[in-house]
C-alpha cells in the first residue's frame, strides 16, 4: 500500500532519528486538535458571519418595507381629498393590507425548495 499515507519514515523526526512512544502520541494529540478546529470551529465561524449578514439584511428589508408600507397609507389617507373620509375611512387599511400580502407573496415565491432546479 505505497499510497496510503503511512510509509517507514513516519514515525521518525525532522531530525531523522527514532521519536519515542510519548512524542508519537503528542503528535497525533496535536494532529487530531489542529485537524478538529479546522473542521469545526473555523466553518462555525464563516456560518455566522453569513447568518449574522442574512439576518442584518432582513431585519433592514422588513423595517424599509414597513415605512414604504406606512408612507402609502399616509399618501392615501393625505392625498386623496375626501375619498376615504366618513364611512371608506378603513379603506387606505385595506388597500395597503392588500398590498403587503401581495409583496409578501411575491417574496415568497422567489424560495424555492434546496434541489429545485430552473
Amino acid at each position: 500500500m505505497a499510497g496510503a499515507g503511512l510509509n517507514s519514515n513516519s514515525a521518525k523526526s525532522k531530525s531523522g532519528k527514532q521519536k519515542s512512544l510519548g512524542e508519537t502520541v503528542s503528535d497525533i494529540v496535536e494532529l487530531l486538535k489542529a485537524y478538529a478546529k479546522q473542521e469545526t470551529v473555523e466553518p462555525l465561524k464563516r456560518l455566522g458571519r453569513y447568518l449574522g449578514f442574512g439576518v442584518g439584511g432582513s431585519v433592514l428589508m422588513a423595517t424599509g418595507f414597513v415605512l414604504l408600507i406606512l408612507a402609502g397609507l399616509r399618501a392615501l389617507q393625505t392625498q386623496t381629498g375626501s375619498t376615504f373620509t366618513g364611512s371608506w375611512s378603513w379603506a387606505p387599511y385595506a388597500i395597503m393590507i392588500v398590498v403587503s400580502l401581495l409583496v409578501a407573496v411575491l417574496f415568497l415565491s422567489f424560495i424555492k425548495p434546496k434541489g429545485a432546479r430552473k
